[in-house]
């Protein structure tokens, strides 16, 4: 296989859907979709009436229709459902998921890699979070299902990942470590998951995907690819890029703003990762050609570049939402703020401020604390020695009852609603009022003015890597094949 120069960031929630990873993964690059809360993504998409029809003609390729009809059944809402009504929610996860749980969440990321493939021959890979333990060996398995030719994953220490993608390539049951707060010596607490027991029958082995380990510190890539096995890379991030942000080493020190402030000992040493012998790619501020450049020239394989992709127009950024950020950015007044507060993970979270958003103080405080998604819960072991869940942006009192911190719910907001409302999937609660968005974009936003020409506010995946890579970079075979196509059918050996 040969390597991409170029990965198109995994953005979520649904920022880096499939049509974003198909039109980049069609000029020979790495295209790559967000595995992050898609199970509401492709919930909310069928009850819209699957627009399209595109969730429908991947589902007709999964391998257990009986599991497909249950799902329907559920969520699907022909024509749509009508104007202003909520969205239908999936059950939460907890420490041991039902059956439908597991069935959606393999579904929805099937259904999204197999889209991202269909068409052409190019490289998908699929994006998820360390943190968001509880959905992802569903996730993985779903992804396998559907041929995913990588996985990339950070937000925590992923050194069992590896093992899992082996142990699923052989359709055998795999079990994570939950990390727990308030965990005591001799607790065990995992989440275990059988592909057979969840299909109901037992599938040919699958393709393994390659596996990038997302990082910000020289330690963390040594550990990961000296002492576990099966990490095929690594994408080093700088804390310029969007989303989340691994926190500055030492004690914190945050300037007027409120941001944390990073120096010399978060730089990554590219020479010490070199000599681990894995290639490795480049992410912060890398959408420029010279910086591409210069990445090589420092022994990179290549750049993960998110942000410029995010603005692009087969993004699943709102339109709206670009048109105002497209706007801002012409006019010089883009402000991105890296908040240490706004994430309930406690990491670094960069937000872009923008009127009538959560950024914005008086739409977010004027919001109820709703916590009816509940991706980004901590658990914690109760009193009674079981696996209870808290989120710091839930109720306060609810959280204060379930042994959690009065001040970590300060400044805190609901990424989970708040990043779905940001590709228009915004839940309605009572009254018919929506969930504002929240939208995280990079430092980079401020110099994508070259891509708007010729009057234009927006421009393509295409013109992206046509711009980092030159033109002679792009791979005319693998041009965007029809949306009517049929789909490729999903890869697997026996």
């Amino acid at each position: 296989m040969k390597l991409p120069i170029l990965i198109q960031g995994g953005m979520g929630i649904g920022v880096s859907g499939w049509r974003l990873a198909n039109a980049v993964a069609c000029t020979g690059q790495l295209g790559v979709v967000s595995g992050s809360a898609i199970d509401h993504v492709f919930s909310r998409r069928l009850q819209q009436g699957d627009p399209g029809g595109h969730l429908q003609a991947a589902l007709a390729h999964f391998p257990v229709p009986g599991i497909v009809e249950r799902i329907l059944a559920k969520y699907f809402c022909p024509g749509g459902r009508p104007p202003g009504t909520p969205y239908r929610a999936p059950v939460m996860y907890r420490a041991e998921p039902q059956t439908e749980v597991f069935e959606l969440s393999v579904v929805a990321n099937f259904c999204e890699v197999f889209l991202a493939k269909r068409g052409h021959a190019g490289l998908v890979g699929i994006n998820l979070l360390e943190k968001l333990q509880l959905p992802n060996p569903a996730a993985l398995y779903g992804a396998m299902l559907a041929g995913v030719d990588f996985v990339l994953m950070g937000a925590g220490i992923p050194r069992e990942i590896p093992g899992v993608l082996d142990r699923l390539t052989r359709q055998l049951p795999v079990s994570l470590k939950l990390y727990v707060e308030g965990a005591q010596a001799g607790d065990d607490f995992r989440l275990h998951f059988d592909p057979v027991k969840v299909m109901q029958s037992v599938l040919p082995a699958l393709n393994r995907p390659r596996f990038l380990a997302i990082v910000a510190s020289t330690t963390l890539a040594l550990s990961l690819g000296k002492r576990t096995g099966g990490v095929d890379g690594f994408v080093i991030e700088g804390p310029t890029a969007g989303g989340h942000n691994a926190p500055p080493r030492g004690a914190p020190v945050l300037n007027q703003r409120g941001e944390p402030q990073y120096g010399p000992r978060d730089v990554v040493d590219l020479d010490v990762v070199g000599g681990i012998g894995l290639p490795f790619w480049l992410a912060g501020s890398y959408a420029h050609r010279d910086r591409v450049i210069e990445a090589r020239a420092a022994g990179a394989q290549g750049v993960q570049v998110g942000t410029v992709f995010a603005l692009c127009e087969e993004s699943g950024l709102d339109p709206a939402i670009k048109h105002k950020l497209a706007l801002q950015v012409l006019a010089g007044t883009t402000d991105v703020v890296t908040s240490a507060t706004a994430s309930p993970t406690g990491y670094p979270f960069k937000v872009a401020s923008l009127g009538g958003t959560m950024s914005e103080p008086s739409t977010y405080q004027g919001r109820e604390r709703v916590c009816d998604i509940g991706l980004l819960r901590t658990p914690y072991r109760r009193e009674d020695g079981k696996l209870g869940f808290r989120c710091p942006a839930e109720p306060v009192a609810t959280f204060v009852k379930r042994g959690g911190k009065l001040e970590d719910t300060q400044g805190r907001c609901c990424l989970c609603n708040g990043l779905l409302a940001g590709i228009g999937l915004g839940q309605y609660r009572e009254g018919g009022r929506r969930e504002p968005a929240i939208v995280t974009i990079g430092d980079d936003v401020r110099a994508m003015g070259r891509f708007y020409r010729d009057g234009k506010l927006s421009y393509t995946a295409r013109e992206v890597v046509a711009d980092l890579l030159g033109e002679a970079a792009l791979l005319p075979n693998l041009a965007v094949a029809s949306q009517d196509a049929e789909p490729a059918e999903p890869v697997a050996e026996t």
